[in-house]
């Protein structure tokens, strides 16, 4: 994480680039920290919040991290909800103007990061995105909380329960953030109003298309000096009085979704959607409705624990298995003889 204060304001950047600024625990105590200090510091009157470079504000949670730790060790994404929960508080609560920089593709927890700000900036590249249902998770970690309170009930369901990424001048027309700033230059030109063509020749670095933050910056820093002109303690309780139903719904669910995502990681779907993404794979949905379908137990990797090894005793061996796992003995029943 990198952190600067200067000119009163502080700038808080997830840098790991080369994990599109997915954060680690590490990072989200390191955020966490960061902003705590920025709320604290009476010489800072705003805070801004960015990603490392121009692909990615950030991805959320690294899923390499949730599919070696959380779904071997459940009760360590009860550990891990609460540094998350203490990073996006201490942005809600930090009782100064907080301005999410979408300098790149905010997925996930970056979606949500880009929820618990005040205003949002979005470079005209990137896109918001939530991924819950698609990874065996459940976005509860603001999104299901407050898309409702920025855009409609419909277009929040279809963004949870779809995915589908939501573009820059869409998400303004949703009313998801406050500005668009052009980033696609062709030539060293911006192009204003890119299009879907342009944004993906830019991205790719072709025909003369790239990607510039220069406007991105102009209308933060317009933004934040603007936000500097006014008295700090009208501003935040003005904060505070804002974020009525935005705390009231955050804390009536927050608390039921730690626990409820802790037993669900050791679940089938998280297993499955988290190692599909590692591997690069296609996830296979089906198998799991199959299982259903056939009134097995979907919800365990391999099936209930309601086997006996005949051999050495072993009990609760997943239904599924055709061999003892600790004696190699066979679980299949005897065939009857037709003598």
């Amino acid at each position: 994480v990198l952190y600067e204060k200067a000119d009163r304001i502080a700038r808080v950047t997830i840098n790991r680039p080369h994990r599109y600024n997915a954060y680690s625990t590490l990072a989200l105590m390191e955020l966490g920290a960061a902003l705590r200090d920025a709320a604290h510091d009476d010489a800072v009157g705003v805070i801004v919040i960015t990603g490392a470079g121009d692909r990615a504000f950030c991805t959320g949670g690294d899923v390499k991290e949730y599919s070696e730790d959380y779904v071997r060790r459940p009760r360590d994404y009860w550990k891990y909800m609460n540094v998350f929960r203490a990073y996006i508080e201490a942005i809600v609560d930090s009782g100064k103007p907080t301005i999410a920089r979408l300098n790149g593709m905010a997925v996930g927890g970056g979606n949500e990061t880009h929820l618990a700000c005040d205003l949002s900036v979005m470079a005209e590249h990137a896109v918001l995105r939530q991924v819950g249902t698609h990874v065996g998770s459940v976005a509860c970690g603001g999104a299901t909380q407050w898309l409702g309170l920025n855009i409609s009930d419909k277009r929040a369901r279809e963004m949870l329960l779809l995915n589908r990424p939501v573009p820059a001048r869409r998400a303004l027309e949703w009313g998801l953030v406050n500005r668009v700033a052009p980033s696609v230059t062709r030539d060293g030109a911006f192009v204003e109003g890119a299009g879907e063509r342009e944004i993906e020749l830019a991205l790719a670095g072709k025909e003369g298309y790239g990607i510039s933050l220069e406007r991105l910056d102009l209308a933060v820093n317009e933004l934040a000096s603007a936000l500097l002109e006014s008295f700090p303690e009208c501003a935040r309780y003005t904060k505070e009085q804002a974020n009525f139903l935005k705390n009231f719904v955050w804390h009536s669910t927050v608390g039921h979704a730690r626990e409820w995502l802790a037993l669900h990681y050791a679940c089938a779907e998280p297993l499955e959607g988290m190692n599909a993404f590692v591997e690069k794979r296609k996830v296979r949905y089906s198998d799991l409705r199959t299982r259903a379908a056939r009134d097995e137990s979907p919800e365990l990797p391999w099936g209930a624990y309601v086997k006996l090894c005949p051999q050495c005793g072993s009990r609760g061996l997943p239904e599924s298995f055709d061999y003892c796992g600790k004696c190699g003995a066979s679980l299949r029943a005897p065939v009857a003889s037709k003598g």
